[in-house]
């Protein structure tokens, strides 16, 4: 059976991931709506013990960023791009998720400017969509216009949000801790850079990783001082990713000399063994998001790997990736998918409707912010099929 979870020359296990770790993503960031949550469900508090379902969901998101860094890459050398061209990609890519990591950070500190809330976030979506909508490639040169038109209107609406924002303390625009996209953008841009001009010799991706790792045990002790968080996460959030670049690179290398059962056994070892760290460094650091230590890192990678090796096995050798078709908008429009909930927040703020209290209670509230996850992925996929599909 021929799955239908990607298209020819995509690696089914990956977006596979992709989709499922959104999923996990909205279902947690929806949490909450509701009351009386199980804690193990919640990210654990900043001083907290505990390494909690939603503590390692964005881990995994960094982690499938890093699978697909070498793909992205060697698709464009395939088509004759230069580095500095795909430095150029890189660069505008990285930017692209900053801006929206500031907006959207900003969102969450409030808004007192005069259009209210609803209104800024509503805008801002627009905005987004304006800038870095996918659109269809096209001769026609008067389409080409209407489009530059849209990329600049939307630049300009984004220039007046910041200049007019205001959050609830009154303060202005700022990029506080950057968002989960700003997060992201900061940590693909260093992790593709370092790809990009490193990767003819793997031995320098693998040092790269090590010393991302002993920037977090660095940053943990507060062996740096000033300088203690001039990287977001203190290297950790990049070594979730340069791991997830080499397994990358060891299912997908093809002059490899191991066979598929190998690079799974070696895969399987290499997670087993990130979680025997976690064990062992629980010693010296708690496990903890908020303070991205070791322990957190060593866990979160090992659990992604082993995920990782089994959604390989099911998806692409036991070709199962079709099972997972009613998430695929989120493995594959996966912006989207994440903005999309900003929208229906808002718009319930506007609309005078409450749900009953059984609703908005756990266990039951818990089905509510499974059935809002399918909702989300579901409008992703009907925008998708509208030409409404965001692309960086």
């Amino acid at each position: 059976m021929t799955s239908t979870m990607t298209k020819p020359g995509r690696i089914a296990s990956i977006d596979v991931y992709r989709a499922l770790t959104m999923l996990f993503m909205i279902f947690v960031n929806d949490l909450f709506t509701i009351s009386d949550v199980p804690h193990w469900l919640e990210h654990a508090a900043a001083d907290e013990d505990m390494l909690g379902f939603s503590d390692i969901v964005f881990p995994s998101f960094l982690f499938i960023l890093g699978m697909s860094i070498p793909l992205a890459i060697e698709i464009r050398r395939k088509k004759g791009d230069s580095k500095i061209e795909i430095l150029k990609h890189i660069l505008i890519r990285s930017v692209a998720l900053l801006v929206m990591g500031m907006f959207t950070v900003n969102l969450e500190a409030g808004v007192s400017s005069a259009i209210g809330k609803p209104a800024f976030t509503f805008i801002m979506l627009l905005a987004f969509f304006f800038i870095w909508n996918l659109y269809p490639k096209t001769e026609d040169k008067k389409k080409q216009s209407f489009y530059s038109i849209l990329k600049i209107v939307g630049i300009i609406i984004l220039a007046v949000l910041a200049f007019i924002y205001r959050d609830a303390g009154g303060d202005i625009f700022q990029p506080r801790w950057w968002g989960i996209l700003g997060l992201i953008g900061w940590t693909y841009l260093l992790c593709a850079i370092i790809y990009l001009f490193l990767n003819k010799k793997r031995i320098y991706l693998i040092v790269a990783f090590f010393f991302f790792t002993l920037l977090c045990i660095a940053g943990s002790n507060r062996w740096l001082g000033s300088f203690d968080s001039i990287i977001p996460g203190n290297g950790c959030f990049h070594a979730f990713t340069m791991c997830g670049m080499l397994i990358s690179l060891l299912f997908n290398q093809p002059k490899s000399e191991l066979s598929i059962n190998k690079k799974m056994l070696v895969s399987t070892g290499v997670g087993i063994g990130f979680l025997l760290a976690g064990f062992i460094s629980h010693y010296f650091w708690i496990i903890s998001k908020i303070q991205a230590t070791p322990t957190w890192l060593f866990l979160c990678t090992g659990i992604s790997v082993l995920f990782y090796v089994f959604m390989y096995w099911f998806a692409d050798m036991q070709k199962k990736a079709s099972w997972f078709d009613i998430i695929k908008p989120a493995g594959t429009a996966t912006l989207t998918c994440y903005l999309v909930p900003y929208f229906l927040y808002s718009l319930f703020v506007l609309i005078p409707f409450s749900l009953p209290e059984v609703i908005t209670t756990s266990p039951v509230g818990l089905i509510k912010c499974v059935v809002f996850s399918f909702i989300t992925i579901g409008i992703t996929a009907l925008l998708g099929k509208a030409g409404v599909k965001l692309k960086i």
